[in-house]
């Protein structure tokens, strides 16, 4: 194909259709194609199809062939998307653009140039499993103990290496710390050498491969200055370090870059995006044009002032404020309830009311900061009848970590369970291969027996290798002392003792993967899930009627999802639960990243909110429980932060006493009480204490009245009578909670409405 230029042909005054259809700031980021452009656009502005204009422009005023384009997107879905749309608006004009992610372009451009990083064209893309498997024998040949240091965690220090465009001689001396006993430099010198010996790359590979080619091969760089006269860039604010070097170095040649993107909605730093790429784009590009696409075509205007209301208060932004053609609509409500289990039966009932009132299911989402809090949720669904799906991972019972966990207390219930046994016999890693394993399903086909049973006789035979009876007859042991312990203990505790004992919950501590967190998270969350049922075997059969429950679930549905996974969607009604502190803003966020940390889950919160089309619903408990432990709480900085002209406040009866529920801001009034958060914005930085800031008002006209002290019907010295635990004497009372020393279980502190005066059960 002839790589010059085409010969310009301006459209008519109006345009196409789709040109004459943009409003005048789309219009203006779609016309502005020479030299760099940030194009700032708004949650519900009109994104990509300013970006699909713009591309189709381009070609329809024959500034450039397609081949001459560069666009790049983070996901192949939206690269599909683009290229449908442009097809649509110009024909077939899209064949030879250069559109697709990040990974694949470099991918492209990698492979037509290999050798000159020492490799062959047709170079393979290592899964995550190859290249935990490479780490593992390099770790091994340096005596590196895998367990010690898992070599999950040390590909994901070097994953974090490659996503700032660091290849080894360029990491800072000193960064790799003690992980990999001190080794991981040297670990990942030799991971990069034995890549390319087998003629293999990693994702991160992909651009950093790119970066060396640019940087050390001007000719190679020169090339693709000629080729791309125009660049685009989607979800610009989502770019890590290495995508950031890439475009830069692309964009030296024409300069006609073009990114768009939103900083109010960068919410992925923990893995690997760069906030500053886009706050610093005018600085990198000078004389660049900053474009803001503010009229917002999806939400209410309550909404919109809402979540303007809220980002306002991050520093690190650029500025721009969303508005909208359509009416005021309903403002945004915001619900104060007694605990977790009370906000899911509230949001449950607003669900069946929006379904009576007409609005499909399909319209409406709840969306959560943590994946653990969804378990309330599809557990209050299901008593309901309510369909519902899970986005971005599967159902609660449906997750690695829960399956696992069910696995360890279903052997322990029940010894010829052999999918369980399957499941965890060498999870964690046991040492326990595949020749252990075999014999001992050979044996349990032989003798018709179950797979423990199996195990058993070949530990007592003496049938195996030493190492892997001996660890076969240590798991053999665990299962039989769990076993006793489930004649005493609670289940809850039982659960506790056998996911520590086991190295289960021990294995994901130690796990560094971004996934590892929430995993821990939902372990707990199945802790608080037990304690709702009389025994072990209430509970598991629990579980296998919601997994029936779930395999017959179709049609209509609600969708529930964290609010990383929301982002680009968009429903009628949205549903915001677990606003409190301690939880939203999450508490890891600011220990590690500390007022950075605060913007990006005040960023979270701005992208819940702008979800919704028609109504939000923003709601906390005053109560949490967490690992079967009750926890107060307060509502999240953020709910105070709402300008209160576009909310509506309420609560159950009784929340905060007689005189109702108020946060920050009342119904009206001169002067209004407002929470503090420990010393003005400052976040609770790691090292501090675990537990909420304390609780203080400022203001004068209004207070807050007190929780009222509740009423409880016990004292110390009363026999009385637990459903789980069996008769004791009271100890101590503290609010609702009574230490209760029980004559079997021991010491527990229980909540007083769990037990019942020893009479009144019929003990004397």
């Amino acid at each position: 194909m002839d790589e010059s230029l085409p010969t310009a042909a301006a459209p008519s005054f109006a345009g196409p259709p789709w040109l004459a259809d943009l409003n005048p700031a789309q219009r203006a980021a779609v016309e502005a194609v020479d030299g760099p452009v940030l194009v700032l656009a708004g949650a519900g502005t009109g994104k990509t199809r300013v970006l699909t204009a713009r591309l189709a422009y381009i070609l329809m005023t024959r500034r450039a062939w397609p081949s001459q384009i560069l666009a790049v997107t983070f996901t192949n879905k939206a690269a599909r998307e683009m290229r449908e749309r442009i097809g649509r608006m110009i024909g077939d004009a899209v064949e030879g653009l250069w559109l697709g992610t990040f990974h694949s372009i470099a991918a492209r451009i990698l492979r037509r140039h290999a050798e000159l990083v020492d490799l062959k064209p047709n170079f393979t893309i290592l899964d995550t499993d190859d290249q935990i498997r490479l780490v593992k024998q390099i770790l091994q040949a340096e005596n590196i103990d895998d367990k010690r240091w898992p070599p999950r965690v040390v590909l994901g220090a070097m994953e974090r290496w490659k996503d700032r465009g660091l290849v080894p001689d360029k990491v800072p001396p000193g960064e790799a710390g003690d992980l990999a006993a001190g080794k991981l430099l040297l670990v990942y010198r030799q991971y990069q050498d034995r890549l390319r010996t087998v003629n293999a790359v990693d994702f991160g590979d992909l651009l950093l491969h790119n970066l060396t080619l640019f940087q050390t091969r001007p000719e190679v760089l020169e090339e693709y200055h000629r080729r791309f006269r125009y660049l685009l860039v989607d979800e610009y604010q989502d770019t890590n370090v290495a995508q950031y070097l890439w475009l830069r170095l692309l964009a030296q040649g024409h300069r006609n870059l073009c990114c768009v993107g939103d900083d109010d909605q960068s919410i992925y730093g923990w893995r690997g995006a760069e906030i500053g790429n886009i706050l610093r784009f005018e600085a990198d590009f000078p004389g660049a044009q900053v474009i803001r696409l503010e009229q917002n075509y999806r939400s209410t205007a309550s909404i919109l002032a809402a979540a303007s209301g809220l980002i306002a208060k991050n520093a690190g932004r650029l500025g721009k404020t969303l508005w909208t053609e359509a009416d005021g609509g309903e403002r945004v409500r915001i619900h104060g309830l007694w605990d977790g289990e009370a906000e899911a039966r509230w949001v449950g009932d607003e669900i069946e009311a929006r379904q009576r009132a007409g609005e499909p299911l399909s319209s409406v989402a709840i969306l959560v900061r943590a994946g653990f809090q969804t378990r309330e949720f599809e557990e209050r669904l299901l008593t309901l009848g309510v369909p519902y799906r899970v986005v971005g991972g599967p159902r609660f019972y449906e997750r690695q970590e829960i399956r696992d966990a069910l696995a360890y207390l279903r052997l322990v219930h029940q010894p010829d369970d052999d999918l369980a046994f399957e499941r965890i016999v060498n999870l964690p890693r046991r040492g326990l291969g595949d020749v252990a394993l075999r014999l001992v399903h050979q044996r349990a086909r032989a003798e018709g027996a179950s797979l423990t049973a199996a195990a058993a006789g070949l530990v007592a035979d003496g049938e195996m290798k030493p190492a892997a009876r001996k660890a076969l007859g240590l798991f053999l042991d665990d299962l039989d002392r769990w076993r006793r312990k489930a004649a005493t203990e609670p289940h809850t505790e039982l659960a506790r003792t056998v996911l520590d004992e086991s190295g289960y919950t021990r294995m994901w501590q130690a796990d560094r993967s971004p996934e590892a967190p929430g995993r821990l998270e939902n372990l707990k969350e199945l802790v608080v899930a037990m304690a709702e049922f009389e025994n072990l075997t209430g509970f598991l059969e629990h579980v296998s009627l919601v997994m029936e429950n779930a395999e017959a679930a179709g049609g209509e549905m609600v969708t529930l999802m964290t609010l990383h996974a929301a982002k680009g969607l968009e429903f009628d009604t949205v549903f915001l639960p677990g606003w409190e502190e301690g939880l939203f803003p999450h508490p890891r966020a600011l220990e590690e990243k500390g007022s950075a940390g605060l913007e990006e889950e005040r960023r979270l919160a701005y992208v819940g909110l702008t979800r919704a089309r028609r109504r939000a619903f923003v709601s906390f408990a005053a109560n949490r429980r967490v690992y079967n432990q009750w926890t107060a709480a307060i509502p999240s900085r953020f709910v105070d932060e709402l300008p209160k002209d576009a909310v509506e406040m309420s609560a159950d009866q009784g929340l905060y006493g007689s005189g109702g529920f108020q946060t920050g801001f009342g119904p009206g009034g001169a002067a209004e009480p407002r929470w503090s958060y420990g010393s003005g914005e400052a976040p609770r930085l790691a090292g501090s204490p675990a537990r909420p800031p304390p609780m203080v008002l400022e203001g004068k006209a209004r207070t807050v009245p007190p929780r009222p002290a509740p009423k409880v019907p016990f004292q110390r010295g009363d026999r009385v009578f637990h459903g789980k635990f069996g008769y004791g004497d009271v100890t101590a009372v503290d609010g609702d909670k009574l230490s209760i020393r029980f004559d079997k279980a021991g010491e527990k502190s229980v909540i007083h409405n769990f037990v019942q005066r020893a009479e009144d059960a019929g003990a004397a």
